[in-house]
This record gives C-alpha cells, structure tokens and sequence, in this order.
C-alpha cells in the first residue's frame, strides 16, 4: 500500500499530470480533448496518463475508437486517507507540544509565586 501511494503522490508532483488530474475531477475526458486544453502534444499526455493510471489515479474504458479517462474512486480515498491520517498525526503532534509548553509555563508561574 505504501509503494501506490508513493506512486500517486510522485505523479501528481509534475504539474502537467496535476492539471490532467484536476481536470479530469471536473469529469470523463478523451486524450484529445485533454490535449486540447493543455500546452503539451497528444503523445505527451498519453504518456502523463499512463503514468497516473498505474498510480491507480485514474481509469480508462473503450468508447467506439477512442480511450475515456476518469479518476478512479479507489485511487481518491487511497490519497484521502493518507492526508487524513498525515493531518491526525501532525495536530496530535501540536497538542502535545502546547500541553507541554502550558504545563512548563504553569510550573514556571508556580516558582514565582513560592519565591514571593
């Protein structure tokens, strides 16, 4: 689980694939209609899409002649659940530190009031 998520965050670190991904969020694109909104060649987003689909970003299916890409569900809640628990773990982390840094203050204050 480790390597795809790692792979799903390298992907979306180049920000041609980032703006293929977001684009893709707004609903099902072909190559070429993607290609069209973007400064890159039509092989050059193949290959960008290729890259997300085996981060397991996104889905392609058949239509007639041409390939659909989507986001892939699967992909999304693997993303959301690292940054849910990355958050978790960073305010956890935060909470500690200002219970400690109250705690030292509050001990500080105590020595003043014995002193006086």
């Amino acid at each position: 689980m480790r390597a795809y998520r790692e792979a799903a965050l390298d992907a979306l670190g180049d920000p041609t694939r980032r703006a293929i991904f977001e684009r893709l969020g707004q609903g099902p694109c072909s190559v070429g209609e993607l290609a069209a909104a973007l400064p890159v060649s039509r092989p050059a987003v193949s290959q960008h899409l290729k890259v997300l689909k085996a981060a397991g970003l996104v889905t392609d299916q058949a239509v007639g002649t041409r390939r659909v890409y989507r986001l892939n569900p699967q992909g999304i809640d693997g993303l959301r659940e690292y940054f849910t628990q990355f958050w978790s773990t960073a305010m956890s982390a935060f909470q500690d530190e200002m219970n400690r840094q109250s705690a030292t203050e509050r001990a500080a204050d105590t020595c003043e009031k014995e002193k006086s």
